[in-house]
């Protein structure tokens, strides 16, 4: 990436702004105008000050630029309105502009000018566009009903009583035929009555019996419906749970996931309710698309690790996905299995994530390992395989988290095997040879303190620490000093050569 991929890399906020006086020039000439406000918006976007002088000055002389009518500068001015509106004073001057364009024959600038008005506007003036905001929740050009509607979510939070009185536009709104329009609308009247259960509840029942057009409200509606079951006490015996259940044969994918993924995520559910998201997930896997395989063997890893009795069944789908193009899916296939499997399957699973573990990314490495964690708990005849994967992993190239990770699941393997605990201090002081993560270096410090004078050969372990004192820095030798220390006071053979290593 060389310094002509970007040819806003060296822009210096003083010429910008210097430039923008053109703006002021007539006649005004559209190109260069775009340009030096596509400039002041990337300055703005990249965290760049601007004083409320200069900021007052661009933003005033950028209004002459409405009396053009080159449709991309007009939009152009509306985006750089919503961006300064924050920084400069008198804002409010354009409000004429925005509402002609709000109010206008264009359709193109309708949308944008309600959104660019909405960001303007403060609660004293909210009650002058009341009117002008109500016809165009229910406008019949989809844009502009869009656009209203959002604006109206985010007007909220500065009126909420003035927003309130939209109510009726809102649900005529939501009976709109536009999957947007229905979902944005959804959205408002969900936000409008949220702090009302019952009201909730109602508008639940009136869009669950009508029926919706349009797949984001219908997963909308999931996600209400499954957080009022959360906070119920009704349990799954309630008709919000066969909605939910019953848009798993929804015709849209995206709203199949979604009640797959809420009835997953519901506190307390038995392996009877889990059983038809499950079956829908298993479906998935066999998808085309790759993010529905994705979502599904992801989805089905979480359900794994509480209930992985339910996942069983998938095993055979799973097994297929071993081998997808895809990493993170594989990735995700084999943890699953490796947490729904049998004993006899640990050996081949292993060997197959060792093939292209090195290629996945850090994150997913880490799921590999958590998997490899809760496998020894569950097979502790395994340990050893394990070590021995684990130890290579150790030896890759990655970032903190992921050797965190592989270190974490080591010392377990050691707490809880004993006849496991010197290969794992071996690997440990191997790691620490060469490690750069100085809390990683005094936790395997600490450990061969605590554990390596308990071992038959104490004295091996010597050389691995002393290394730290002479190398590393000083949070490292101190841990170095102390796991000595120990070493010397619990082997009375070789507390003279500690003492003479201690005083060098």
């Amino acid at each position: 990436s060389g310094s002509g991929s970007n040819p806003f890399q060296h822009l210096e906020k003083s010429a910008v702004l210097q430039e923008a006086r053109l703006f002021n020039e007539t006649p005004i000439n559209p190109r260069r105008c775009l340009h030096i406000l596509t400039k002041i918006l990337y300055l703005l976007n990249q965290g760049e000050h601007f004083g409320t002088t200069e900021a007052t000055e661009a933003f005033f002389a950028m209004t002459r630029l409405f009396q053009s009518n080159d449709q991309t500068l007009r939009r152009m001015c509306y985006l750089t309105i919503k961006e300064m509106a924050n920084i400069s004073e008198d804002v409010i001057i354009v409000t004429s502009s925005l509402t002609k364009d709000m109010t206008g024959k264009e359709d193109v600038y309708r949308g944008p000018a309600i959104r660019a008005l909405c960001r303007i506007t403060d609660g004293t003036m909210l009650q002058a566009i009341e009117r002008y905001m109500k016809q165009a929740i229910v406008d019949k050009v989809p844009s502009v009903s869009s656009s209203a509607v959002v604006s109206s979510l985010h007007m909220m939070k500065i009126s909420y009583d003035v927003v309130k009185r939209w109510i009726n536009e809102a649900q005529e709104a939501a009976s709109s035929d536009n999957i947007m329009v229905q979902y944005h609308a959804l959205g408002l009247l969900y936000h409008l009555r949220k702090n009302d259960r019952l009201a909730v509840s109602k508008m639940l029942n009136k869009f669950t019996k009508s029926g919706l057009k349009s797949p984001f409200a219908y997963c909308m509606l999931i996600r209400i419906a499954s957080k009022l079951l959360k906070e119920s006490e009704e349990g799954h015996e309630s008709p919000l749970f066969d909605f939910i259940e019953s848009c798993l044969r929804n015709k849209h994918e995206m709203v199949i996931y979604e009640a797959a993924s809420a009835i997953i995520h519901l506190p307390n559910c038995t392996a009877r309710e889990l059983a038809p998201a499950v079956s829908v997930l298993q479906l998935f896997c066999s998808s085309p698309k790759p993010v529905l395989r994705y979502a599904a063997v992801r989805t089905l890893n979480k359900v794994a690790m509480k209930h992985p009795s339910a996942v069983t069944a998938c095993n055979l789908d799973l097994e297929n996905l071993i081998t997808d193009s895809n990493r993170s899916i594989a990735t995700l296939a084999i943890t699953t299995l490796l947490k729904t499997g049998s004993e006899s399957s640990v050996d081949r699973l292993m060997k197959q994530i060792s093939s292209f573990v090195s290629e996945i990314s850090d994150e997913f490495k880490v799921v590999v390992v958590q998997a490899i964690s809760a496998l020894c708990q569950k097979y502790p005849r395994k340990h050893s395989v394990m070590m021995t994967f684990l130890s290579n992993m150790l030896r890759d190239d990655g970032g903190f988290e992921y050797k965190r990770a592989i270190v974490d699941c080591i010392i377990s393997i050691i707490e809880e095997n004993p006849e496991s605990k010197e290969s794992g201090l071996a690997h440990l002081c191997e790691f620490i040879e060469d490690c750069e993560h100085t809390v990683l270096a005094t936790k395997i410090l600490h450990l061969l303190g605590k554990e390596g004078p308990r071992t038959p050969s104490p004295s091996k372990y010597i050389r691995f620490i002393f290394n730290r004192v002479v190398l590393e820095n000083e949070a490292v030798r101190a841990a170095a000093v102390s796991a000595l220390a120990k070493f010397g006071a619990q082997n009375e053979n070789l507390l003279p050569s500690i003492l003479v290593l201690l005083q060098r």
